[in-house]
This record gives structure tokens, C-alpha cells and sequence, in this order.
């Protein structure tokens, strides 16, 4: 439209543009041409149904009404309608149309908000709400459905009417169209821009923040566009301006919550992380602090307290430096300190759920600000070791009356600060060690974890994060202070490390480890299972370079550990904390056990070794490093090799099976090239692993360790082979052929390594184009054909192992057959037996066959007379007749002395002669033994 001849409706009152003469006869003959244009404008302008085709138009003729508006105010009310019917669903004549238009629709929103550069109160309030209602509007179903919205009802217009035609064919668009190309568009950037325009107009300010709350609450992309524009700065420098409703600062935090959640929390951080930003948070916190009385004020109060703990995330935020820090330290040890800054002798507290959640806050904004080293100093200056250690201590159970005069807060409350208290000292104690000690931190820890292992009736509120799993009971004190325990034994303090030991911290943790296992089971709890580890961490660090310390661990601690040992990793994968608990245990064993011959006989008098030998046989991998170290420390004892070799698993495996096993396992792990019965197959390449290159590498540093030595330091190999040197190579029990191929590459692994790092030391030479001298080039090539000879003769070797088993396994065969046979020959005459015992015995013509054959055979097997002459003399036989009995005096049948006469027996018809007396010559003795 031509910005010189702008018509306006009769209707609102305005002047008519007149025309002078001169130009009267060019518009007579233009006015055909442009009277369409001029109804198109006014229709555009009057029709309360907009086209998204028409938009465009729209949003130029806006642009013009609002450039006039300045001087024209007659303009405004043309704008504020506008803005009204834009309030309006959009209307599509095909479904194509929301595609096809998206682009003109995005242009459209971008040009709204721009009209917030017109300074009229008026425009801004249409402008502001008219994005509200984008929001919240619904389409009134009376301008397409009907007149009540209940019943559809077809709608008549006059016939000159537009509507007559495109009645039936328009539809709203879909609900989140408009909200999607919002988000595309500029319209939340320009909003926050003219934030500054609105000094004089607090009311169209509120509008604002509400508008922008709501959009940066709808939609991450609108979050973003703001904080492209620098939204969470701006905000927070507007957010105490005066203002008598109260709602610009509660608006204001509203809309950091939605830039904090759904933005970029970084981008936020860094914004209000500016002197200025901070300066202004510093304002609003005092203000509400001190002068904050509702319930509101109180949640308004936190939630600054909130973003200031995020800002405070920041490295690069200003908060020591506006003397804000300060301030917040000063807040985190009041009531429990009597402090003289000014600002705490104004502060009352009423105790109230918002107060403890404030005070919770100031805790952990402590841990936050210890990451700056700046900030420890300011602990220092108000105290808040003392402070924290003041929270932590146990209620007084004996005197509750007391409990509740001296502490303001309630029990619940109390615990909750209790927690807190300790979560936060397990951060900041660690980086204040002097304070620490000065205000005898050991000790109440103590104290603590005495009270913690008591049978009074304590019972647990379990209200706040740090009390999970204490409700009823004192397992979330126990949990924390072991916690701060922890990391202060972690530091490796020798002060204070010796300090508890001089307490007695070692049998009292056994006593709480052992007491623990004697109640419910527990293996199920988390908390627990937590604690357990924790303890024996603690149990680790503090026996680890101390001979005493571990005497002081003794036969208890040895019967603890093998208590946890017997409970082998069937949970390891649980997810409930047992992985940790049987490392733990596993480490407390080498710190703890190995290198006192004391603890380690009595170890292995508890079967301690057996235990680990079987965790070795049925743990996952991960555990096998530490497992596999342990048994080399113990192997220095000279009882430990016995039990080693000793030891079988459930399916009788040995140890050293068992160890060349996991030798196989790792070597296939490590991608290490052998044959099907674990032999070499590449000479060259004996015990090289995929992970290590085959390309020549640069040379390493002369402080780092080569990749052939870093590998030895990363698996298992090296660990086996050490034990196996302890071990012996010979007279190992229940090795199979396999077994003793592998076994012959354990023994020669120092010597295949050593070549494999003078081979890395020969290409690392090649590559920085060294040339060593000759006698050194002779030394290096023998070298390494040493290594490469070496694996050819254990290749030898191992085939010649296979060869012997393979022949010894066909004379098993052989003879197995045999016995085969013989078996089955048994069988048959078995069988053959049972026939004819059956043939016997059912007929009686056999029966008599076999009777005649058995005669006939006895008859023959009878010896015949070789002369007549014997046999007339007949063999003659003797029998022995009992003529004396004496005794000997021994026990049983050995003192028994018998006299025999033997005497002979004729036949039956053989001629009898006159009776003989007994030969006494004839006779013989003997005993019974005989």
C-alpha cells in the first residue's frame, strides 16, 4: 500500500484524506485500479477470520500503522483491534496450506513483537496479550460450528459475501502449529529486549515477565532463544526495581527456574555469574533474609538460594568477590555459632519447614564453594569446622528435655541437619586438615560411631536424601560417618591416620563389622553391604605400611576376612554393592594379612588360601588380577605352596590347572596366536598380543614404559607365571596334555618377553634411524634370534609332548579294548552256561547225553596201570590220629601244640594182615598255627 494515501474507517473517527486539484484527474484514472487494493485493506483489516495466505498483508499493513502511530495516534486503535483478531485461530482453506505458509506465519510473529517499539501503553498491553492467548485461547466454536457450540448448524451469508464461498471449506489450523513456528520465530528475543523500554510502565512490565514465564516454561527452543538474547542477565539486573505488587522479583526467579531447566544451565551459570548478576541475587537474598515474613517470601528466599548454588557451579562467578560468599559462610553457621556479624544479630529464625530447607541449602552451597581454594579461607574466618562438627554430634537420649532447650530445632529436624552436616564434612574436612584436628575431629567421629553401634531405643525419622534406609534406626549416621572416615583416612595423613589407630579405631570397626553380620541378614541391603565396604577401606589404609597396626588387625581380623571370603561372588552382579564389598574384602586380605607371618599362619590355619583359590575358580575376570596378586604375596610364606597344591575345586581341579587354564582364557582374551592344544604357532611372534602394533612405532620417552612392558603390567600372564615359579614346574598334579603345553611356555615366558622388548628395542632404533655400531648390531641380531630359536625348540618340545600323550592315549585305547573283549567273551560263556543248564533241565534224552558224556570223560581221565604189577600193589593212603595235646601258654589258637600218628588206609576188599602197632617214629607235632 502507497504510505501517502492511507484509508481509514469512518468508523473510528478519522479524517478523510483529501485530494488537491492538480492531482485529482491521475486518481480518477487510477481509482478503478486501486479501489480493489482499498477494499482488500479494509477487508484484511475488518475480517474476523484471518487466512494464513493473507498474513503477509497483514503484517505489512501492521508495520505501517505502527511506524505512523508515533505521529498519528489516531493509528492505535487500528493496531489494538488488529491485534485482537490476531488472537484468533489461524484458518487454512487445504491441509497443505500450514506447509505452505510456515514460512510467512514465522515472519508474522517475528513482526509482532516488533511492534513493542511503539511506546503507547496500550499497544504493548494487546501485544503482550495477545502471546498470552496463544497459550490459553481456544477457538470459539460459534464462528464456524454454530451459535452455542453445542450442535453444528450450517451457517448463511448474504450472497455478495465471501463467507458463501468459503464457509464450508475453512478450517483452524492444529493446535500447536502456531505454538511450533512461535519457537521459530523471534518473538520471545524481541520480547526480552523491550524489557528495557518499560521503566515507566511497571504494569506492562508484569504483563511481560508473565508473558515470558510462559514461554520459557512451554518450550526449551523459546528458553533458548531467550538466552540467546542474554535473557538470564537481563532478568536478574531488572528483578529489584521497585515495585509495590511484589511480583517482579517472584516473576523474575520464575523465569531463571524455566532457563536453569529447560536451557542451557551453563549458559545461565555464566550470565548470572557476573559481578553485576551477583551483586543483584546478593540484594534480593538480604532483603527477603531479613525482611521476608510469609510463607511465599520464605519459598521465595530458597529458590534464590537455589540459583546462587548453581551460579556458584561457575568457576568464573563472582561470588567472593561481591562479598557474597562471605555473607552466605556467615548464614551457614548461625544459630550453632555466636558470631558478630552485623547482619546475623538481625536474623530470626522461626524453625519453620523452609527455615531447615534454607539451612540445608547453606550446607551444601559449602561444599560447592570448596572447590575454589579462595573460599577455605572464609571457612577459617567464621569457623565452620566447628560449626559442622557441633551439628553432627549425637542427640542426648538420656535428657530429651534438655535436647529441646539447648537445640531449637525438632528431632526430625535435627537428624536432617545431622546428615547434612556429615555428607558436607566428608567434602570440606579433607581440605582442612588443621582445623580439623585442632577442633579433635577424630574423636567425635568416634564418639559418633559409638553412639551409632549402641542398643539404645533410637529411632530414626529418615526424612531428608541422606537418611535412605535409616528410618527407625541409626544406619544413616553410621553410613556417613564411616563416609568422613573414609575420606580422611584416603589422604594418607600419617597424623592422622595414627591418631585413630591410637584410639583404637581398628577393633572397634571389627567389632561393628562382626556385629553387623551376627544380626538379620542384610545381604540384600544396600546401606549395608555400603557400610561393610566402607569399613574395610578404611581397615586397608590404615594396616597397609604398619607392621603394628597389623598385629593390632590379629586373629579377629583374619576371621573376618575369611568370613567374607566363604561368601564367594554368587551376588557379585546383584547390583546391590557386593562387587565393591568383595574387592574390599579381597584388598583387605593384602593390606591387612600379607607380610605379618602372625596373620598370615593363622590365615592359612582357616583354610584362607583354599577360600581364595576357590573365589579364583568361580569370580568373574575383573576379580582375577587381585586375586592372582594376593596369592603372590601369601607364596613368600613357604606354608602357603602346600596348600596351594593341595587345594581341588568341586570338580576336582587342581591349582596349577586351574592357573594354566586362566593363562589359556587370557591369552585368547589378549587375541595371542596359538593352535587348537594352546601350542606356538608363529615363532616370531611367541607371546605378542593384537593389542600391540606390528607397524614400527615411535620411540617412548625415557620415563615411560614400552608397550611390551605395559603390557605385562595390564593382564594376567606375568602373575601366573611368578606363581608358578614359586610353584615349580615338575610333579604338578592333575595336568592334562594340554595343560603341559601351556606349561612349557609359562616356563620359558621370561626369556620369549625379554625378546619381544629387545626385538621393540631393535625397530624403535630403525625408525629414528639409529644405526647402532657393529659389535652392538651383532649383539641385538643374535638377541633376537635367541628368542626367535627359543620359541622354535619349545614348538619341538610341545609336539613332542602331544606325540607321547597321543601314544600313550592309544595304549589306554588298546588295552580299554581289550578288556572290552574280554567282557564280552565272559558274557557269551555266561550265556551259553545259562543255555544249556536250561537244555539240562527241560529234557531228560539230553539230560541223559550229557550224563553219558560226563561218565565217558571221567573214565578217560582215569590214569591206567602201566604193568600188572601195580596193580596188585595198590597206593596206600594215611590218616592221622591225635595222640598228644599240650599247651603253650600263648593266647588263641597258637598255644596249641598237636601230636599226630598217621596210619594207613586200605581198600575195600584189599587183605588184611595182622594188626601193626603205631610206628612212633611215624609220628609228627604241630600247632594249630600250622
Amino acid at each position: 500500500m502507497d504510505s501517502g494515501k492511507v484509508a481509514h474507517r469512518r468508523k473510528l473517527g478519522s479524517p478523510v484524506i483529501g485530494l488537491r486539484a492538480p492531482q485529482k484527474s491521475q486518481h480518477l484514472q487510477g481509482v478503478s485500479a486501486k479501489s480493489l487494493d482499498l477494499s482488500k485493506v479494509i477487508r484484511l483489516l475488518e475480517d474476523p477470520l484471518t487466512l494464513l495466505k493473507e498474513l503477509m498483508g497483514i503484517a505489512k499493513i501492521l508495520n505501517i500503522c505502527a511506524q505512523k502511530a508515533t505521529d498519528h495516534p489516531e493509528y492505535v486503535p487500528v493496531l489494538c483491534e488488529a491485534l485482537t483478531i490476531c488472537r484468533l485461530p489461524f484458518l487454512k482453506e487445504k491441509a497443505s496450506d500450514e506447509l505452505t505458509y510456515a514460512q510467512d506465519v514465522t515472519e508474522f510473529l517475528s513482526q509482532m513483537g516488533c511492534l513493542m517499539r511503539v511506546s503507547d501503553a496500550e499497544v504493548r498491553r494487546h501485544v503482550v496479550e495477545c502471546v498470552k492467548s496463544f497459550y490459553g485461547s481456544v477457538a470459539p466454536k460459534q464462528m464456524l460450528d454454530g451459535t452455542d457450540g453445542t450442535k453444528r448448524k450450517p451457517r448463511t451469508f448474504p450472497s455478495n459475501n465471501r463467507f458463501s464461498r468459503l464457509s464450508l471449506s475453512l478450517q483452524p489450523t492444529s493446535p500447536g502449529y502456531r505454538l511450533q513456528l512461535l519457537e521459530r520465530s523471534e518473538l520471545a528475543q524481541t520480547l526480552l529486549l523491550s524489557m528495557a523500554t518499560l521503566e515507566n510502565q511497571p504494569t506492562i512490565k508484569l504483563q511481560l515477565l508473565q508473558t515470558l514465564q510462559i514461554l520459557s516454561s512451554a518450550s526449551d527452543m523459546n528458553c533458548s532463544s531467550i538466552l540467546l538474547a542474554r535473557g538470564a542477565e537481563t532478568v536478574c539486573l531488572h528483578m529489584n526495581e521497585p515495585d509495590p505488587t511484589g511480583q517482579v522479583l517472584f516473576r523474575s526467579s520464575e523465569i531463571l527456574w524455566n532457563l536453569l531447566e529447560r536451557g542451557d544451565e551453563e549458559e545461565v551459570a555464566a550470565q548470572l555469574g557476573s559481578l553485576e548478576c551477583v551483586l543483584s541475587l546478593k540484594e534480593a537474598f538480604s532483603h527477603l533474609l531479613l525482611s521476608g515474613c510469609g510463607h511465599s517470601d520464605l519459598q521465595l528466599r530458597n529458590d534464590l538460594l537455589v540459583i546462587t548454588t548453581l551460579v556458584a557451579e561457575s568457576p568464573d562467578s563472582q561470588l567472593i568477590e561481591s562479598f557474597f560468599a562471605k555473607q552466605l559462610v556467615a548464614f551457614s553457621t548461625f544459630p550453632e555459632l555466636k558470631i558478630h556479624n552485623p547482619l546475623v544479630h538481625n536474623l530470626k529464625l522461626s524453625y519453620s519447614k523452609e527455615d531447615l530447607k534454607m539451612k540445608k541449602l547453606l550446607l551444601n552451597l559449602l561444599v560447592i564453594m570448596s572447590r575454589d581454594l579462595a573460599a577455605l579461607q572464609l571457612y577459617r574466618e567464621e569457623r565452620v569446622m566447628l560449626a559442622l562438627l557441633t551439628l553432627m554430634k549425637p542427640p542426648d537420649a538420656s535428657s530429651p528435655e534438655l535436647q529441646s532447650g539447648s537445640r531449637p530445632w525438632s528431632a526430625a529436624q535435627s537428624e536432617e541437619l545431622q546428615l547434612q552436616a556429615l555428607a558436607t564434612l566428608a567434602t570440606v574436612a579433607p581440605l582442612m586438615l588443621d582445623e580439623y584436628m585442632s577442633c579433635e575431629g577424630n574423636t567425635c567421629l568416634l564418639l559418633l560411631l559409638d553412639w551409632c553401634s549402641g542398643q539404645d531405643s533410637y529411632f530414626g525419622h529418615g526424612h531428608s536424601v541422606h537418611a535412605a534406609g535409616g528410618r527407625g534406626s541409626k544406619k544413616a549416621q553410621m553410613r556417613h560417618c564411616i563416609r568422613v572416615l573414609r575420606s580422611m583416612t584416603s589422604l594418607g595423613e600419617e597424623t592422622i591416620n595414627q591418631d585413630l589407630c591410637d584410639q583404637g579405631t581398628i577393633n572397634q570397626l571389627l567389632g561393628i563389622l562382626m556385629q553387623m553380620e551376627a544380626g538379620p541378614d542384610d545381604d540384600d541391603d544396600v546401606i549395608a553391604v555400603e557400610i561393610k565396604s566402607d569399613i574395610q577401606v578404611i581397615l586397608s589404609t590404615l594396616c597397609e605400611t604398619d607392621m603394628h597396626r597389623k598385629e593390632l588387625f590379629g586373629s579377629e581380623g583374619v576371621e573376618m576376612a575369611v568370613h567374607f571370603l566363604r561368601k564367594g561372588s554368587d551376588k557379585f552382579y546383584s547390583g546391590l554393592g557386593h562387587n565393591k564389598l568383595l574387592l574390599s574384602t579381597v584388598d583387605c586380605v593384602w593390606s591387612c594379612i600379607v607380610g605379618c607371618y602372625t596373620t598370615e599362619d593363622y590365615f592359612l590355619v582357616k583354610d584362607g588360601v583354599f577360600h581364595l583359590l576357590d573365589l579364583l575358580s568361580t569370580s568373574p575376570r575383573c576379580v582375577h588380577g587381585i586375586v592372582l596378586a594376593t596369592l603372590l604375596e601369601l607364596c613368600d610364606n613357604p606354608n602357603t605352596v602346600s596348600h596351594i597344591l593341595t587345594w581341588r575345586n568341586g570338580n576336582g581341579q587342581t591349582a596349577p590347572r586351574l592357573l594354566l587354564q586362566l593363562w589359556r582364557e587370557e591369552e585368547e582374551e589378549l587375541g595371542v596366536h596359538r593352535n587348537k592344544h594352546g601350542g606356538i604357532t608363529d615363532p616370531q611372534r611367541p607371546v605378542l598380543t593384537h593389542f600391540q602394533p606390528d607397524d614400527p612405532q615411535p620411540s617412548f620417552p625415557a620415563n615411560l614404559p614400552s608397550a611390551a612392558v605395559l603390557e605385562m603390567s595390564e593382564n594376567l600372564r606375568s602373575k601366573i607365571y611368578s606363581i608358578f615359579c614359586k610353584l615349580g614346574f615338575q610333579e604338578l598334579p592333575g595336568l592334562l596334555a594340554k595343560d603341559y603345553v601351556t606349561l612349557t611356555i609359562i616356563r620359558r615366558y621370561l626369556d620369549l618377553k625379554v625378546g619381544e622388548v629387545w626385538a621393540e628395542i631393535s625397530r624403535e632404533l630403525s625408525v629414528d634411524g639409529v644405526r647402532p655400531v657393529s659389535p652392538d648390531r651383532e649383539a641385538l641380531s643374535n638377541i633376537c634370534k635367541t628368542a626367535e630359536d627359543t620359541a622354535r625348540r619349545l614348538m619341538e618340545e610341545q609336539n613332542s609332548i602331544l606325540g607321547h600323550h597321543q601314544e600313550e592315549d592309544v595304549s589306554e585305547e588298546e588295552l580299554t579294548y581289550t578288556e572290552m573283549k574280554s567282557r564280552w567273551k565272559q558274557k557269551e560263556f555266561i550265556a551259553k552256561s545259562w543255555e544249556d543248564y536250561v537244555s539240562r533241565t527241560s529234557n531228560y534224552e539230553t539230560l541223559k547225553e550229557v550224563k553219558a558224556q560226563r561218565e565217558k570223560d571221567a573214565e578217560s581221565s582215569r590214569a591206567k596201570p602201566k604193568d600188572e604189577g601195580a596193580a596188585l600193589h595198590p597206593a596206600e593212603h594215611f590218616i592221622g590220629h591225635v595222640i598228644a595235646v599240650e599247651s603253650t601258654g600263648a593266647q588263641g589258637p597258637a598255644g596249641v601244640k598237636v601230636t599226630l600218628v598217621r596210619a594207613p588206609v586200605r581198600a575195600t576188599g584189599q587183605d588184611r594182615g595182622p594188626p601193626t602197632r603205631p610206628n612212633p617214629d611215624a609220628a609228627s607235632t604241630g600247632s594249630s598255627r600250622d
